[in-house]
C-alpha cells in the first residue's frame, strides 16, 4: 500500500508543480491522481493514510485555479487570490482529513506522513487571508512530520515555516545548516528559499545570485522565468 500511495502522490505532484516543460501546472495529472485516490479510499476505508493522501490532494488541488495568472505565469501562495480556491475541494479535503484523524486515533493516535501533510495544507485552507495563516501551528506540524518522515526536504520546508513564524533570521539559520547536504545539491528550491531569506534580510546582491542559481537548476520554463524575475527585482549587479 505504501508504494501505491507513493506512486499516486508522485503523479499528483507532477501535475501540481511540473518538473520540466513549458507549463507550471498539469491539471489533468492532478485530476487522474485524485480519481485513483478516491477509488482507493472506497476500497481501503479503514486505512488512515489512504484518507490522509486523498485529503492532501483535495486540499492542494483546491488552489490550482489560483496558482497561475491569465498568461500561465506562476502565482506564489502568499499572492494568490483565495476567492479562486475551490470551496468544494476544501470541504472534501477537510472531511477526508477528519476521517484519517479518526482512524489514526482508533489505532494509536499518531498521524502518518500524508495525514500530517494534509493537516499542513488545511492550515492554509482555513486562512481566508495569507496574514491569517497559523504559522506556529505549521511549524509544530513540520516538527511532527520530521519525526515520522525525516528528510532534508521536510527540513527545508520547516525552515520556511520557522521564518514565517519567528522571523527570517531563524529560518535562514536552518537553511544554512542544509547548504552542504548532498541530497539537496541539485534541488533548486534550496537556493530559491535561501534567496528569499536573503532578500528579507536586506542582502539583495546575494539574493540575486541565489535566485539566478536556482533558475539555472530548474527544468521548468515558467519556474525559471519567475526566478529570473525575482532576481531582477533585487536590482542590478554591482
Amino acid at each position: 500500500m505504501a508504494s501505491v500511495l507513493e506512486v499516486i502522490y508522485l503523479i499528483f505532484n507532477e501535475g501540481y508543480a511540473a518538473t520540466a516543460g513549458d507549463d507550471w501546472i498539469r491539471p489533468a495529472l492532478c485530476d487522474e491522481a485524485l480519481r485513483v485516490g478516491r477509488i482507493l479510499a472506497e476500497l481501503a476505508r479503514e486505512d488512515s493514510e489512504v484518507h490522509g493522501l486523498v485529503a492532501l490532494m483535495e486540499l492542494q488541488a483546491s488552489r490550482l485555479h489560483a496558482r497561475t495568472d491569465a498568461n500561465g505565469r506562476p502565482v506564489l501562495l502568499a499572492d494568490q487570490d483565495r476567492s479562486r480556491w475551490d470551496p468544494l475541494l476544501i470541504r472534501r479535503g477537510l472531511a477526508a482529513l477528519s476521517r484519517a484523524a479518526a482512524l489514526a486515533e482508533a489505532l494509536d493516535g499518531a498521524l502518518g506522513p500524508y495525514a500530517l501533510q494534509a493537516a499542513l495544507a488545511a492550515c492554509h485552507a482555513r486562512a481566508h487571508r495569507a496574514e491569517d495563516t497559523d504559522w506556529p501551528r505549521i511549524v509544530a506540524l513540520y516538527d511532527a512530520l520530521a519525526q515520522v518522515n525525516p528528510s532534508p526536504v521536510v527540513e527545508l520546508n520547516r525552515a520556511v515555516a520557522v521564518g514565517m513564524a519567528f522571523g527570517p533570521q531563524a529560518g535562514f539559520a536552518i537553511v544554512e545548516a542544509l547548504a552542504a547536504d548532498p541530497a539537496l545539491a541539485r534541488y533548486h528550491w534550496l537556493p530559491s528559499v535561501r534567496a528569499d531569506f536573503l532578500a528579507k534580510l536586506g542582502r539583495r546582491a546575494e539574493a540575486r545570485s541565489e535566485f539566478e542559481r536556482a533558475a539555472g537548476m530548474t527544468q521548468n520554463t515558467r519556474e525559471r522565468e519567475l526566478l529570473l524575475l525575482r532576481a531582477g527585482e533585487m536590482g542590478a549587479r554591482d
